[in-house]
């Protein structure tokens, strides 16, 4: 049996991993590298592995870096049957159409300026729209947590609540081969345990090899009170000085539990009432939409809250915004206005234009609240970068930057550790999610096997 890396090897974007066994070929996720646009050629390259000859995939959730090349795989040739939850399936079925949508877009808009320039190039989108519809056609059966599906002769695969984003599983992978039992657990992204949405990470007793992301190996977040307490103060202060929030947010998880502590400080008197907020995003509308169809991925309180009409995502300002047209009117709002739109790590989407009407000007704020991968506009506002380009214009950065880090979806240092630790017998420990030097420091945690951090393409015999 041999396992091989594709994606997010010394890297946090881009998950995919191979494993091969008795003639079959199984696919752990097949994501898309986010961050700088050289990235643009990699994920055109190779995938490392021929995609027809990949006979199931196995989908961990339905983020991007996680699910965003299956199109491409199937437009190369991938034929197979992909498995994940029903919950997964719905959401990535919002961020395959959504991605193609954006390529399609930036696509016509480069070939607009390479006409300006007398160039006669048209970049083409890695895939369109029609490519990711076809797609959705290969998912085929759903994964119930804790249930095994026979994946094919010999291999089954069961999925344990990973607690991350709706739907998300950590994938138990048991191989039969050569009279013996190979058990390789996929962690895909592990929760923040003590969200108010999502149950805590679950992991089998034990495994033979572990996968596992890294994302926050080598620092800890702040505690969920303390980050509640810094999005109230935040809002308030720039209220106070006449301005409006920015919030990059996540369309999968991170926006709903915005939402939700909105909702629940209005409740409590601590935002007023009076507050507007826009959440500007279709995929973000439609997934919320998404959560209330899945009380089997959420906690039992927060179900019951479903269950007794007391919408949690509910605030009396809220404005879902689909259409451009009213994405547009919003920049009319100078001030008391939140404003959360994608993508999280600014790299597209509706909230660059609002960082251009609002991260120049002192009285406002951006407040970061998830992952910025390197290379990224988010990554270069935090870092405290003076100018940002959009739009082919600097803008300059003035605004009021604030990253709360205790409502990131992915566990800290802490939680991974205690993930890690809590699975028996494992022999060899595989860190992938990571930047080199956070699996550096992670591993030195990792007492209990051997430790190998994959290069890309790397392949490995169990």
């Amino acid at each position: 049996m041999k396992l091989s890396f594709h994606g997010a090897d010394h890297d946090v974007t881009g998950s995919c991993h191979l494993v091969e066994t008795g003639g079959h070929r199984i696919l752990i996720d097949c994501g898309l590298f986010q961050g700088g646009r050289e990235l643009n050629e990699e994920n055109a390259g190779p995938f490392g592995f021929d995609a027809a000859a990949i006979d199931h995939l196995l989908l961990t959730h339905a983020h991007l870096d996680h699910c965003g090349r299956i199109p491409l795989l199937a437009k190369r040739g991938f034929k197979g049957e992909i498995v994940t939850t029903t919950a997964s399936r719905e959401l990535a079925r919002l961020v395959m159409l959504d991605s193609a949508h954006l390529q399609e877009e930036d696509s016509r808009l480069q070939a607009t300026r390479h006409a300006r320039r007398g160039g006669d190039r048209r970049p083409a989108p890695l895939y369109t729209t029609l490519d990711a519809m076809e797609s959705l056609s290969q998912f085929g059966r759903s994964a119930e947590y804790g249930k095994p599906l026979e994946i094919s002769s010999g291999v089954r695969a069961t999925w344990f609540d990973a607690g991350h984003i709706l739907g998300s599983a950590s994938i138990l992978l048991e191989v039969n081969e050569a009279a013996a039992t190979k058990r390789i657990l996929f962690s895909g992204d592990i929760g923040n345990a003590g969200g108010p949405l999502l149950r805590a990470p679950v992991t089998p007793a034990s495994a033979d090899a572990v996968v596992m992301e890294t994302t926050y190996g080598d620092r800890l977040h702040k505690p969920h009170d303390a980050s509640i307490e810094e999005l109230y103060s935040a809002i308030l202060d720039t209220f106070a000085r006449g301005g409006n929030v920015v919030i990059p947010t996540f369309a999968l998880e991170r926006a709903q539990e915005i939402l939700f502590f909105l909702n629940r400080g209005v409740a409590a008197n601590r935002l007023p009432p009076s507050m507007q907020v826009y959440l500007d995003s279709p995929m973000a509308i439609s997934a919320t939409d998404i959560f209330a169809r899945h009380p089997e991925c959420l906690k039992p309180e927060a179900t019951a809250l479903f269950h007794d009409g007391r919408d949690p995502f509910h605030v009396p300002g809220l404005h879902f915004t689909r259409e451009t047209a009213d994405s547009i009117a919003i920049n009319k709002m100078r001030s008391g206005a939140v404003i959360m739109a994608g993508s999280g790590m600014c790299t597209g989407g509706r909230v660059r234009h609002h960082l251009k009407h609002n991260l120049w000007r002192p009285e406002c704020c951006v407040l970061f609240v998830g992952y910025a991968a390197q290379g990224t506009p988010a990554r270069h506002i935090i870092g405290g970068a003076k100018s940002v380009r959009l739009f082919g214009a600097d803008i300059a950065v003035k605004a009021r930057i604030h990253t709360i880090g205790g409502f990131s979806a992915h566990a800290d240092q802490q939680g991974l550790l205690a993930w890690r630790n809590a699975i028996a017998g494992v022999e060899t420990t595989f860190l992938v999610h990571g930047e080199q030097a956070v699996m550096q420091t992670f591993a030195k945690l990792v007492t209990a096997s051997r430790v190998e951090m994959p290069a890309p393409n790397a392949e490995y015999v169990l």
